[in-house]
């Protein structure tokens, strides 16, 4: 794999200087601390990135001040506790996308994040906690634990939560392909993931750089 100066002048080729690919590869989305986000928010991007999975973002978008209206704010507190008659409540409301799995779901890692929250003291220090040289454990840990919460969907909960971490998308897959960390684009293996991870450790550690803007780095890499 080249170093990280090599493939962001790589990305520099197709986007300008090196200084406009790091301008545009900033995650407007990061925070410093997971713990200064509240649960709520949480459980709120959670459910963004179920109910957007195979959908159109922007309809979600759109859509989100129902969802928090239908959805009491998305207090874990109160979801966790819904019953069949808010889960009748929620099937009917044209303010919101009525999907029932995906309502399910939602229902179902509210009480992930208050069991996450009671032994951590809150989701954000389950996160804060978390090794960052170990996204693909975490997003491991989130499928198991989580409600179809797995692969694009719990990275980009991630993401949107401000957590700093990578996505495996097209762009950064085929720009790993070409660095020799990967050998074909699917990366739902074991170890696919922890090579994902060991290359975005070195570059880490070469650049300095959060791994999210890195992952945007290697996106741009690939060309316009």
């Amino acid at each position: 794999m080249r170093k990280f100066e090599d493939i962001l002048n790589l990305a520099a080729q197709h986007h300008g200087s090196a200084a406009q690919v790091l301008e545009i590869a900033q995650n407007d989305s990061a925070v410093a601390d997971p713990k200064s986000v509240s649960d709520d928010r949480y459980l709120a991007e959670m459910a963004k990135a179920v109910f957007s999975a195979g959908f159109s973002w922007k309809v979600i978008r759109n859509k989100w001040p129902g969802f928090e209206a239908a959805f009491d704010g998305f207090q874990p507190n109160r979801v966790a506790f819904y019953a069949d008659e808010e889960l009748d409540r929620l099937l009917s409301d044209a303010a919101i996308v009525r999907n029932g799995q995906k309502i399910t779901a939602t229902i179902e890692n509210a009480r992930f994040i208050v069991a996450t929250a009671k032994e951590h003291g809150s989701f954000g220090a389950f996160l804060a906690d978390w090794p960052s040289d170990d996204q693909a454990g975490l997003l491991a840990y989130l499928g198991k634990h989580g409600s179809r919460l797995g692969g694009a969907t719990a990275q980009y909960f991630l993401r949107f939560s401000g957590y700093d971490n990578w996505i495996a998308s097209k762009d950064v897959c085929a720009a790993l392909m070409r660095e020799g960390v990967l050998d074909k684009p699917s990366t739902t293996s074991k170890t696919a993931m922890k090579a994902i991870d060991g290359a975005f450790n070195e570059l880490q550690a070469q650049s300095g750089l959060p791994r999210a803007v890195i992952s945007r780095v290697l996106a741009l890499s690939v060309g316009p």
